[in-house]
């Protein structure tokens, strides 16, 4: 028996308050659900179906897969049969949160005798060829070796992960840790992301409850911008992990209740103190399981957020000082607002309200990653953006800057350029309202014509005030980050210096391109008067070389030095600048605070890292 259930509750600690929700945190579940389907959370009884129906066919075609290659192997009709083949979803759909229009993330598991190399040699182009599917393309060379689809306007991810076993029954449970033995790396990867979701499950005391606040949570942290592993913040695992653990300290809160709660220990939690939903286990593979006592890479992780299934591993080991900050932040808002909607003050809209990233700071760094083909593009932007933390992270050490504020998409744009000169404006961030207006159809014919592929992630840059009493223009010297982080770019080894791009430029807030906000979000602009100096950017692509910017960048009134290559002129110095982030951790700020009687002590005090 686990210890978890001996010690009569779920978790690593015992509950906070085992306490029925009152009446009035009944009544505002019952707004918030309201609020949930008036958000679109929820998908319709039709779709429902098709996923269902899709799961089905997508179920029989995997177990077609695996014999087809087993008869080709050389194994009898009936082995062949036998050899069996199932999937098994994960991710949103398997916990039951899925939004409209969201994949399914669908894991196929294959017995020995089935390679990856068949996976996307054989069972691609047996999807192609499915009655439905409109959209297939296989990713082999990826982290996690992925074949994404869509089939009948259900978009689905499929992993593969190849079993140590001769056959794959259909009563199969991946719960057993010694179904990981002789396995690769990607195949462990694989499996656990299935592995995972079913613990979370089975560590929850009400599904429904954790389901209802967990959709709470992840459509907050989507129009908050802060639900992104890949940028530093939390991805979707995270966010089930916390709010399964604020279910296990309240086991019988209904759900208004557990995102109010969420929030005020979520923002009092005593980081880096790992959250469990369960003690971590030893296994029978020689793999690491996560350990901070034990590996210093463990030990520097800033928000350990612990997956239940073996091997566990770190689910947040990509948050940087920036992004803890931020998302601190964003615990402080939210409780401060469901206060708010419990004593009846505030709508649980609010707290769903948009992102202010493209409003808060006065200068940003601007990404520009382009090719002049789509689906290198694809690659050369993801690669891009996997390695923007590290431009954080480095960014965090610059004097005077506060926090460095990475946005969680990258804006893509396709430019249909005339000539050379125009290619290389695009590159730069650089596109006219000529460019911009153009149609694909405008260039067909033409020499020397062709299509620039641009994707743009931005970086929002808080700096110090200006300390009484100081004299003189200040200097932020932000060249060794960029220049390094477009070195590290560069070492990719698919990179090719003639056709991929890879520009790092400063931008004030009025020089942000109409792209970033939706219709009518816009301030209007203001008339600034033009001060001397001109920013310009870290080109790092000989094809493309360094030009002066437009009015955004030569009325910037920071000297801010971007690159090796290039910096800007002498310029008056910076007036207060106002989005400045307050640590938690000053004596003057107010805490949100749990109800009288409840002690959020219980869950991050010493008992809770056993």
């Amino acid at each position: 028996m686990t210890t978890e259930i001996q010690n009569g509750y779920l978790g690593v600690t015992p509950p906070i308050s085992t306490f029925e929700s009152s009446l009035r945190e009944k009544e505002v579940t019952v707004t918030l659900m309201e609020e949930l389907r008036r958000q679109k959370t929820f998908e319709s009884e039709e779709e429902a179906k098709t996923r269902e129906i899709v799961l089905g066919r997508v179920a029989a075609l995997v177990k077609k897969f695996v014999k087809k290659v087993s008869m080709e192997r050389g194994l009898s009709e009936t082995a062949a049969n036998a050899a069996g083949g199932k999937i098994f979803t994960f991710g949103s759909y398997r916990l039951g949160v899925h939004a409209p229009g969201s994949d399914i993330d669908t894991l196929c598991v294959v017995p020995k005798h089935i390679s990856r190399e068949d996976f996307f040699e054989k069972f691609e182009p047996m999807l192609k060829e499915m009655e439905g599917v409109t959209e297939v393309s296989g990713v082999p060379e990826a982290f996690v070796p992925i074949i994404k689809a869509e089939i009948s306007g259900i978009p689905l991810d499929f992993l593969m992960a190849r079993l140590a076993l001769s056959s794959v029954p259909d009563n199969l449970s991946l719960k057993d840790d010694n179904l990981l033995r002789n396995l690769d790396e990607r195949c462990v990867r694989s499996l656990n992301g299935s592995r995972v979701i079913d613990e979370i499950l089975r560590l929850v005391p009400n599904v429904q409850v954790f389901r209802d606040a967990l959709r709470c949570i992840k459509l907050w942290a989507q129009r908050r911008a802060i639900y992104s592993n890949v940028n530093g913040f939390l991805g979707g695992v995270a966010w089930a992990l916390l709010v399964a653990r604020i279910c296990q300290l309240y086991p019988n809160a209904i759900a208004g209740a557990i995102v109010s709660r969420f929030f005020i220990i979520m923002y009092q939690w005593s980081w880096p103190q790992p959250v469990l939903l369960k003690q971590i286990e030893e296994g029978p593979l020689q793999v690491r399981v996560w350990n901070p006592k034990l590996y210093p890479a463990d030990r520097a992780h800033r928000m350990p957020i612990i997956t239940p299934a073996y091997p566990a591993m770190c689910s947040t080991h990509n948050v940087t000082a920036s992004t803890q900050m931020i998302i601190t932040e964003e615990f402080k808002r939210g409780a401060e607002i469901v206060d708010r909607v419990i004593v009846g003050t505030a709508e649980w809209s609010e707290l769903f309200a948009k992102h202010d990233f493209f409003h808060k700071y006065r200068y940003y760094l601007q990404v520009i990653a382009s090719t002049g083909n789509a689906d290198l593009q694809t690659k050369w932007a993801g690669t891009v953006e996997s390695r923007l933390r590290q431009l954080v992270m480095k960014l965090e050490y610059v004097d005077s800057l506060i926090l460095a504020h990475p946005f969680i998409k990258g804006f893509d744009q396709v430019s249909y350029c005339l000539s050379e000169e125009e290619v290389r404006a695009v590159a730069q961030g650089e596109i006219s309202d000529a460019i911009a207006s153009r149609k694909k159809e405008d260039i067909e014919g033409k020499e020397g014509a062709g299509p620039v592929y641009s994707t743009t992630f931005y970086i929002g840059l808080a700096i110090e005030p200006k300390q009484p009493g100081a004299v003189g223009p200040r200097k932020l010297d932000i060249s060794y980050p960029t220049t390094e982080f477009t070195k590290l770019v560069k070492m990719w080894e698919k990179f090719d210096e003639s056709t991929m791009g890879i520009v790092v430029r400063h931008i004030k807030i009025s020089g942000l391109p109409d792209n970033v906000f939706d219709p009518g979000e816009r301030p209007a602009k203001t008339v600034q008067k033009r001060l001397k100096g001109s920013g310009k950017s870290s080109n790092t692509s000989p094809d493309m070389p360094n030009k002066r910017q437009r009015s955004s960048q030569s009325t910037t009134d920071l000297p801010l030095k971007v690159a090796e290559n290039g910096s800007t002129g002498l310029a008056p110095s910076l007036p207060p600048v106002t989005e400045t982030f307050v640590p938690k951790d000053l004596s003057d700020l107010k805490s949100p605070q749990l109800p009288f009687g409840e002690n959020v002590a219980v869950a991050t005090g010493a008992v809770a890292a056993q």
